[in-house]
């Protein structure tokens, strides 16, 4: 039986080596996780539906949403240090005469390495030492007061964020609709899976997808609905649970090596569609890199998964 091939061609540029001390006042020490490549190369990927004695099909589409469904990862920032100025956030190891500031270039490395805004305020607030603050003096000292810092802080940048986010000057990335109503209209079954505060994906997800298609979804999960948070596999392992679907028969949209790993452990393929912040990444493990995407279509995602699951 002849078999029909899709190929995918990407190149991306060549780079020698990434450093995880930034060039700002910031010092980053966190565990390393394998995110650059040493030397990129031309990525090729093929997908061909060839003959099988029990083919899979793609049944679930699984998008995350920040930096898939829109780009945000500088929305977020611009929260944190909004929140930062608000409780005059002051770290002992600064030198800086003002309140914290997370700069481009050390929030890109920060977002890349670590899934979910208290886990970064907590890493940050380890690394360089516990902040004063207008909600203490004193640097807190006990678990309870810490938590106390990072819950609020945390709920005041979710806030600041939804601001942002009500605004009107956010879009969704190209073709991120186009394509969940291809699956939706083919009968596949979608999910939404983000690491993020519940209320402000929820708040995301209105007003960029709309509210028909929100409601719509036949999974939604958020950093909330797990304990642990990406790249931990819990949140796609959890919603392959709810969807009644088997991890092979689900296909994930990510668009950073911490989703990947997670949506890889749980066993799921995934395809990765980048951000200016995450394209130097190394996505070895993705079935295809996409820009954005504009030009792809269901049919292509079921090829592709049909290959990467023969293959296995």
């Amino acid at each position: 039986m002849a078999s029909s091939t899709l190929a995918l061609t990407l190149t991306a540029t060549t780079t020698s080596s990434y450093s995880y001390l930034p060039k700002t006042k910031h010092t980053f020490s966190y565990p390393r996780i394998n995110l650059f490549s040493s030397k990129h190369r031309a990525f090729s990927v093929s997908a061909s539906a060839s003959a099988s004695s029990s083919p899979r099909s793609l049944q679930a589409l699984i998008f995350d949403c920040d930096g898939v469904i829109l780009e945000s990862e500088h929305l977020h920032r611009q929260a944190y240090n909004d929140a930062f100025i608000h409780f005059n956030v002051r770290c002992p190891s600064s030198s800086s005469p003002g309140p914290l500031d997370w700069d481009v270039q050390f929030y890109d490395e920060l977002q890349n390495l670590i899934g979910g805004g208290k886990p970064k305020m907590r890493w940050y607030f380890k690394e360089h030492g516990w902040p004063s603050s207008t909600l203490f003096e004193t640097p807190p000292t006990n678990d309870e007061d810490r938590a106390k810092l990072i819950d609020t802080l945390q709920d005041w940048k979710t806030e600041r964020y939804k601001e942002i986010i009500k605004s009107g000057t956010v879009k969704p990335r190209p073709g991120v609709l186009r394509l969940m109503d291809e699956a939706r209209d083919a009968g596949k079954k979608l999910a939404v899976c983000s690491a993020a505060t519940k209320s402000s994906v929820i708040l995301c997800l209105e007003n960029l997808i709309g509210i028909e298609r929100f409601q719509g979804l036949d999974c939604f999960l958020a950093g909330d609905d797990v304990k642990e948070k990406k790249p931990d596999p819990s949140i796609y392992l959890t919603a392959s649970k709810k969807l009644g679907i088997s991890d092979k028969d689900c296909l994930v949209v990510e668009d950073s090596v911490i989703g990947l790993q997670a949506a890889t452990q749980a066993g799921m393929s995934c395809v990765v569609t980048y951000t200016p912040s995450t394209a130097d990444q190394d996505f070895k493990e993705a079935i295809a890199l996409y820009p954005d995407l504009s030009n792809v279509r269901l049919k292509d995602l079921e090829l592709l998964l049909q290959n990467a699951v023969a293959a296995k």
